[in-house]
């Protein structure tokens, strides 16, 4: 007997705002990070604006504006 498992990834609401103002302040895109980007890719729910948002991160990192990196990044929401 075989299940069928979910394992697409998903975002949590209000994390892409997070993501673009982290990587928008440090000019850096993570690991984490592109674990973000690539749930909210997935997301057939997107705004047209969100949607707007990653392709200018992509277009900043293909120019060289932002560096993709290898580090874990984490941010302590209050």
């Amino acid at each position: 007997m075989f299940y069928a498992l979910e394992s697409s990834p998903r975002l949590i609401p209000g994390a892409l705002s997070n993501l673009f103002a982290q990587v928008s302040q440090s000019g850096k895109i993570t690991l984490a990070d592109r674990y973000g980007l690539m749930a909210a890719i997935l997301d057939d729910s997107l705004a047209e604006e969100e949607r707007a948002s990653i392709d200018r991160l992509l277009r900043a990192t293909r120019t060289g504006r932002m560096k993709v990196v290898d580090e874990i990044s984490f941010t302590y929401y209050q």
